[in-house]
């Protein structure tokens, strides 16, 4: 019951806060969610140590779900180590979260609603990460999807919020309607859904084939590759990525909880767990590897020149994940989950320095209003810094010593090396082309906001392209900007201090021979001692050397030459518009899919529904009714040489009808 406690105290906390807002008012109802998310936290990291550590994995039966006919499943809570990782990451984020929200929505007249959304979300990851069967899972998973629509869009007086959320609800309805035929083509293949039975029986499948439009056709392949499209979608990767950035209408600390730890690793966490499955489909591995590194190498180059502090944070996310899948791709499980839990730290301390920054800016978000602003925001300055070193990994390879980000994405880059196959080669070599990449636009981003001289009040770019968050307010003058409340302060010291030692503190846990694991992932290839010596030196130092080039590129563009950025862009060249138009993946969608279905459904109301059904229903009979009605109005005119001359008509109509028929 103590797993089960700390699954369903966010969803009580929600539900309370929630029904009764209206009479506990803002600091109670904070006060309850971030108390419940503490609670939850302590217990997630006492089943870290449990389960992990110690090695005493469970399920917990809860109550029967749903009997149907032959099908029965039952309400399950599953903690091994790969869920007592997640746990830690989704409470250990939400928390801090929570906490930091205190700050940043102060001014808000609708806290309690927006924590009683927070609580709600953290409900339904944490009943993603516990489920005992892929149904489970799909419950947690829309839940996640509700949730992230009612945060993004709570802003909801704002349209660009509200299309924001509608689009991250529609384009996720799109992998998750392949998550759904991934659900029942497992239920049709093994007759259960639940983990263990179906890892178990899935050998018996492997190279078995069905028909499907005249050909044969892998069982498990199209079992994988369908899950995986459901996982695309809820990780943002190439194709169904286009709601991830555009989900930066929602509050800054939305952002830092749907990008670090939650909504969008639950793609990886799901390639993970069914990896028993993946490792019988080599042909979907070699998907996964591939859509990963493609979209590793997309985000950081569409990351180079967004001017939106948040949106080149989102666009790191998106490149991140890509690395967590291919490190699954190359069935570097271990690695993949490495990166997932190191990269929750430095990616929330990004988000909320962010956030941070943004309330200081007066919700200013555009970087080109930035800068100079190293002295206003001293604390700041330092914890971006440590996310920025945190992401970019640096270290020192020979030595082992490094932030966060070194341990966890070198370990994913040498798998890719180490593969041995032409999809793992083509990986390596988009990831370390993604790391440079990488460290070009966090050290851009950072040095236009707090190097250099302070733009704030400068009007000579386009104001067209600037982007203004939460309530539109523009950038303040120099001496106004001072560092937000404590509250917020504190979780960035905490996270600060995770992407710190978080890599080689737990490297050995995540990245060894197993025993860390005890089954909860297949671990058919890792990154560990055995392979050190087959990896050249050049390749240990690669990414470090990347780097480097990468901030020695921004930083001669932004301090060296502060003023050649504003040219080139103003040049506006074909790569510049390419990659500052996201490679045009919005217009092509919307010539392909918006424009479309909008005039299909304007045909449908205007001729279907409007002229055909109710024209000639209801709509066209009531008419004709009225038509008559009208006319028969208009022969009661009230004069009495009306009414005369039609008895004289009617006289002659009736004689003349007589002296017919007699004849």
């Amino acid at each position: 019951m103590l797993y089960a406690a700390l699954v369903f105290i966010p969803i009580i906390a929600a539900t309370f806060v929630g029904v009764f807002q209206r009479w506990l008012g803002a600091r109670p109802s904070e006060l309850i969610t971030t108390i419940g998310l503490f609670t939850s936290l302590a217990l997630s990291v006492y089943a870290f140590y449990d389960v992990a550590i110690l090695g005493h994995a469970q399920i917990a039966t809860l109550w029967q779900w749903i009997a149907s006919g032959d099908f029965t499943t039952s309400w399950q809570v599953r903690v091994d180590t790969l869920t007592a990782v997640m746990l830690v990451v989704v409470t250990g984020v939400s928390s801090l979260v929570h906490l930091y929200s205190f700050g940043y929505m102060h001014d808000d007249p609708d806290r309690p609603r927006f924590f009683s959304y927070l609580s709600l979300f953290t409900f339904a990851m944490l009943m993603l990460v516990t489920a005992n069967n892929f149904l489970q899972v799909f419950f947690g998973w829309e839940g996640v999807g509700l949730a992230s629509y009612l945060l993004i869009g709570f802003w909801y007086k704002k349209p660009s919020a509200n299309a924001a959320a509608l689009k991250a609800f529609v384009v996720n309805r799109v992998g998750d309607f392949g998550f759904m035929l991934g659900i029942f083509a497992i239920y049709w293949t093994f007759g259960t859904l639940d983990f263990d039975a179906v890892f178990q029986a899935a050998p018996d499948f492997a190279g078995k084939t069905f028909l499907f439009a005249g050909h044969q056709v892998d069982i498990l392949t199209t079992i994988c590759l369908l899950l995986f499209v459901g996982a695309m979608g809820k990780s943002a990767q190439l194709g169904l990525h286009t709601w991830l950035p555009d989900a930066m209408e929602g509050p800054t600390p939305v952002s830092a909880l749907i990008h670090a730890a939650t909504m969008v690793t639950a793609g990886v966490f799901l390639v993970c767990r069914a990896s028993p499955l993946f490792e019988l489909a080599p042909v979907a591995l070699q998907f996964v590897t591939i859509i990963g590194a493609t979209t590793a190498f997309f985000a950081a180059s569409v990351g180079l020149f967004q001017n939106d502090i948040k949106r080149v944070i989102a666009y790191s996310t998106c490149s991140q994940l890509g690395y967590m899948f291919v490190a699954a791709g190359v069935s570097a499980y271990g690695a993949a989950m490495f990166h997932l839990f190191t990269h929750a730290f430095f990616k929330a301390l990004l988000f909320l320095s962010a956030g941070a920054v943004i309330v200081a800016m007066h919700h200013e978000q555009d970087m080109r209003k930035m800068g100079g602003l190293r002295k206003q925001l001293p604390f700041t300055y330092w914890m971006m810094l440590i996310g920025n070193l945190a992401l970019t990994g640096v270290g020192l390879p020979v030595a082992g010593i490094g932030l966060a980000g070194f341990y966890s994405k070198d370990a994913i880059i040498n798998s890719a090396y180490l593969s041995g196959t032409t999809v793992g080669q083509y990986a390596f070599v988009m990831t370390l082309v993604a790391a440079a990449m990488t460290s070009f636009y966090s050290w851009r981003q950072f040095l236009m906001t707090f190097h250099g001289r302070y733009r704030g009040l400068d009007h000579h770019h386009d104001e067209a392209h600037a982007h203004h968050d939460d309530h539109g307010h523009h950038a303040p003058k120099l001496e106004e900007v001072h560092e937000p409340t404590t509250v917020m302060l504190i979780p960035l010291g905490v996270l600060a201090v995770g992407a710190v030692i978080a890599g080689f503190a737990f490297v050995h846990f995540f990245i060894g021979e197993g025993e860390f694991w005890r089954g909860a992932v297949a671990l058919a290839f890792g990154h560990n001692a055995e392979h050190e010596h087959d990896i050249p030196l050049l390749v240990e130092f690669a990414p470090l050397l990347l780097t480097a080039l990468g901030f020695g590129i921004a930083y001669y563009f932004y301090i060296v030459k502060p003023e050649l950025p504003a040219q080139l862009a103003a040049k506006k060249g074909v790569l510049y518009l390419f990659l500052y138009r996201k490679w045009y993946f919005d217009e092509i969608y919307n010539f392909l899919f918006v424009q479309p279905a909008k005039a299909i459904g304007r045909f449908l109301w205007k001729w279907g529904d409007g002229k055909t059904i109710d024209g000639l229903g209801p709509d066209g009979v009531a008419a004709r009714i009225l038509d008559a009605t009208r006319g028969a109005v208009r022969l009661q005119s009230g004069y009495v040489y009306h009414y005369a001359f039609a008895m004289l008509i009617g006289v002659v109509g009736l004689a003349t009808f007589f002296m017919w028929t007699w004849r």
